[in-house]
């Protein structure tokens, strides 16, 4: 088991960059995929990001390419994702999850292992 903590979040304006991180100390966690999913209030919560544990697949919502970054660091059990050209819909809690083996990267239903959360608003 492993216990991701997210940590970047805050408030920016349109057009700004945020770089969310996602830590967990144990150090299997260097084994896992690790997923970003966002929820915005009133709506369900969203797949955003993911990437295998070695980092060499990436995986992207539609909405976010091009925009977002994810990223790995094994040596420091961290996972990131860089988030450029933010726009007022990118606005929500966004959650660190990971598990392993995961089929499909897309799927929050394939993680059983989820951070707190992290807010991310922009706004002007």
């Amino acid at each position: 088991q492993v216990r991701p903590v997210e940590s970047g979040g805050g408030l920016v304006q349109p057009g700004g960059s945020l770089r969310l991180s996602c830590l967990a100390s144990e150090r299997a966690f260097s084994d896992y995929s690790v997923g970003w999913f966002r929820q915005a209030p009133g709506k369900e919560r969203e797949f955003v990001s993911a990437i295998t544990w070695s980092g060499s697949s990436t995986y992207y919502a539609d909405s976010v390419k091009g925009r977002f970054t994810i990223s790995r660091d094994n040596a420091k059990n961290t996972v990131y994702l860089q988030m450029n050209s933010l726009k007022p819909e990118d606005t929500a809690v966004y959650y660190c999850a990971a598990d392993s083996p995961v089929l499909d990267h897309y799927d929050e239903l394939e993680y059983n292992f989820w951070g707190q959360g992290t807010q991310v608003t922009v706004s002007q």
